[in-house]
């Protein structure tokens, strides 16, 4: 009954964070569809072919997400490099030797940029839906096998 107190109580945040009217675009599930219509089901693709070569991948990239949230929300910014004044999010040591797929990230981008014809996809985009197909993959996957 708490769980589910919790789960209410987080969810009626988000809906009324998101209805302040404070920004001016709104979450589409179709934001890409004109320009660039291949876009999901090519993260789709990349991530469905990465959990059938390593099924705990699909794990991975929903952490991957989590930690890239966790700090000043969904921004890709885990995808940062270190630079000569920087250190990035990737080696940072919350982060170093802890998550794990970056090389998934990677192929999916640049499959997306050759879809794409271009850099159009965000990398904070690309995380969140590489994450949600990692859930509907790997369950996909165990609905399979359990039967």
């Amino acid at each position: 009954m708490a769980a589910i107190l919790v789960c209410f109580s987080v969810i009626a945040a988000v809906v009324f964070a998101g209805s302040s009217g404070t920004s001016g675009q709104e979450l589409t599930a179709d934001y890409y569809d004109e320009s660039c219509p291949l876009a999901l089901a090519t993260i789709k693709f990349v991530v469905g072919a990465a959990i059938v070569k390593e099924p705990r991948m699909g794990a991975s990239l929903v952490r991957l997400h989590f930690h890239d949230c966790f700090v000043n929300g969904c921004d890709g910014s885990i995808l940062l490099d270190d630079t000569d004044d920087m250190i990035g999010e990737k080696t940072a040591k919350a982060n170093n030797m802890s998550v794990r797929g970056y090389d998934v990230i990677d192929a999916i981008k640049s499959a997306v940029n050759t879809a794409c014809l271009g850099n159009v996809v965000s990398c904070a985009d690309i995380l969140a839906v590489a994450a949600r197909d990692s859930i509907v993959a790997v369950s996909s996957v165990n609905s399979l096998t359990i039967r």
